[in-house]
Formats: C-alpha cells, sequence, structure tokens
C-alpha cells in the first residue's frame, strides 16, 4: 500500500476556510480522480505550530506505486494549482509518498 502524505501549514486567518474547503471541495476532487481508495485527515498537536499557523497532515491510500504515479502524471498538477491559487501566500505545503511495510 501507498501512502500519499501532504503536510500544510495554514495561517489561523484562513484555517476555518481552508478546513472547510478541504472536506468540501478539495478532498472529494482527489478521491475522484479514482487512484485513491481511503483518506485521512489530522491536525498536529505537537510538536505546536507557530503562533498564528495550524499544521494539518492529509493521506491518502492507493494500492500500489503505479496508481499513484499515474494521479502525480494526469491529475496532481491541475488539483495542487487549485489549492495553491486559491490561499496565496497562506498555505505552505510538503508532500511525501510512503510505502507501508
Amino acid at each position: 500500500m501507498i501512502i500519499y502524505s501532504i503536510t500544510t501549514i495554514v495561517k489561523k486567518e484562513v484555517e476555518q476556510e481552508w478546513c472547510q474547503w478541504m472536506r468540501d471541495k478539495h478532498i472529494p476532487d482527489i478521491l475522484h480522480t479514482g487512484f485513491f481508495n481511503n483518506h485521512r485527515m489530522f491536525k498536529v498537536r505537537i510538536p505546536t505550530s507557530l503562533e498564528g499557523e495550524s499544521t494539518y497532515i492529509v493521506q491518502y491510500e492507493c494500492e500500489s506505486i503505479d496508481n499513484y504515479l499515474s494521479y502525480a502524471e494526469k491529475d496532481a498538477p491541475r488539483l495542487q494549482a487549485d489549492s495553491a491559487s486559491k490561499f496565496i501566500g497562506k498555505i505552505t505545503t510538503a508532500r511525501t509518498v510512503m510505502e507501508l511495510i
């Protein structure tokens, strides 16, 4: 199993809007690509974020690295651009791909 993990630091001023957008729009859009079969969304509590920011991690599961690579080629650029343009200067994102062993 492959886990695609996105860590996002969100400015408090847009935190509520970002969380709602993630639940209502962005996560469903990623799942609708058909490459992932599950997801989880976490708010990091320890270590604490800098004042004025919160850190979130969203993880998506897929069956194979080929599924992830297909997503990365076909859908990721568009979906990442949507996120970046909606929250310009308000979020910082880091992505990792892991294999469950």
